[in-house]
């Protein structure tokens, strides 16, 4: 359960970070502006999406049996919805900050340079949150998971 727990995590970390660097790549004009919305729009739409599933899955099913699990880290859990409603938000203004550099790409142009530069804000105030968020998660629950190992069970 840990280990699986964390290659989602890091699976998030590895895809913003190749998102985040593709939008430097396009603004130095190192990759082809076609070739760059078909690489990028379905792994910008495949991370919105997983992270939003993911935090759902996170408060509706595991976050309250951690809870019952371990009562004392009822504050910690508290944060970490906290986090999720905030993320989202921040998902929200990079899937339109998205669309926008998606439409810029097609303009090209001044439009192309305004909407990326939007964008990379956009995803770098995501891209924060949530490095800090997994860190956060993780403190809280590998130590959980590991002390009770056979907690992985019970939460399936």
């Amino acid at each position: 359960m840990c280990q699986f727990w964390i290659q989602r995590h890091d699976m998030f970390r590895e895809l913003g970070g190749a998102l985040s660097g593709s939008v430097v790549m396009l603004r130095e004009k190192k990759v082809d502006p076609a070739s760059f919305r078909q690489w990028f729009a379905p792994r910008v739409n495949f991370l919105l999406s997983q992270l939003e599933g993911h935090h759902q899955i996170e408060d509706t099913h595991y976050f309250p049996k951690f809870q019952v699990a371990e009562p004392r880290l009822k504050r910690g859990f508290d944060i970490l919805d906290a986090d999720h409603h905030t993320i989202h938000d921040l998902l929200v203004s990079n899937a339109e900050a998205g669309n926008a550099f998606l439409k810029g790409l097609a303009e090209g142009g001044d439009a192309l340079k305004y909407a990326s530069e939007k964008y990379g804000r956009e995803a770098d105030r995501l891209l924060a949150g949530l490095m800090r968020h997994l860190e956060d998660e993780e403190d809280l629950i590998v130590p959980l998971l590991v002390d009770r190992e056979g907690m992985g069970e019970v939460l399936m």
